[in-house]
């Protein structure tokens, strides 16, 4: 698929970076541009030798500033929630990729694009990024998650706290609260997010994908169901070459060569 407001690349073997690509609009996400992220990460998942995604915002200012105002400020009720359920789908289809994403936060993280940041497996920070969910300040409640994924991030009371504040939170505070994973300087972001997908590359490729299948799914059961289905993937990587191949080289001393199989 050709892209106008992202940019899809694999970077290295099996490591993909998706870049939001509307610097001049601070990377706001218009519905044209929620298709799009949507489409890319299908695109990815698509892909048998995908091994991680690196997600950022093109130019120094902006992961995404939020959603498209000026497509927004005419929108009826009707589609104002269809507005919201486009984005909801593809932020969707970017959390239950297979491999592991990664929000690489380089500036202005706010409203939809903190929902965005949030629908990644963990965020790695910029010293220079902002946090947010000002939805408030218009008027407006988010709309692609931000209510759902703050609360499960960061505990009720604190999300509530941003919500309904609409205040931001720099860097260090987004790690505190548990929103963010680390801060790095602005200048090795890039070189951080990619170190980090270089060693899940290396990992056993089934394992990893099963790893993520059992936290996200087992976040929301009970804990007996959960271990439950946690003895079940650990079964399942037990018929796997992978497996063999890992425990193989352990004994043996020397580096282990994965085929995802």
């Amino acid at each position: 698929m050709a892209y106008q407001n992202v940019i899809l690349e694999q970077v290295e073997p099996g490591i993909y970076r998706l870049t939001v690509n509307r610097p001049k609009a601070l990377n706001a996400l218009n519905s044209a541009t929620l298709d799009e992220i949507g489409a890319a990460a299908l695109e990815v998942g698509a892909d048998p030798a995908a091994r991680a995604l690196i997600l950022t915002g093109a130019g120094d200012k902006a992961f995404v500033a939020g959603a498209d105002i000026v497509e927004m400020r005419d929108m009826t009720g009707v589609e104002g929630r269809a507005f919201s359920q486009r984005g909801m789908r593809a932020f969707r289809n970017l959390e239950l990729l297979g491999v592991p994403t990664i929000a690489a936060v380089n500036g202005y993280c706010l409203g939809g694009g903190c929902e965005l940041a949030m629908s990644c497996d963990w965020i790695l920070a910029s010293d220079r990024a902002v946090f947010g969910q000002p939805e408030v300040n218009l008027g407006v409640t988010p709309g692609f998650g931000g209510t759902q994924r703050l609360a499960r991030l960061v505990g009720r009371a604190r999300a509530l706290e941003l919500l309904t504040t609409g205040r931001n939170v720099k860097a260090e505070e987004a790690v505190r609260i548990g929103l963010a994973v680390r801060v790095v300087p602005a200048d090795q972001l890039m070189d951080e997010a990619l170190a980090t997908a270089r060693t899940i590359a290396a990992k056993g490729p089934v394992a990893v994908r099963l790893v993520k299948e059992a936290v996200q799914r087992g976040q929301d059961m009970d804990l007996d169901n959960a271990c439950v289905l946690e003895s079940e993937v650990f079964g399942l990587c037990f018929s796997t070459e992978d497996k063999a191949e890992g425990m193989g080289a352990f004994l043996e001393k020397r580096k282990a060569q994965f085929t995802g199989r």
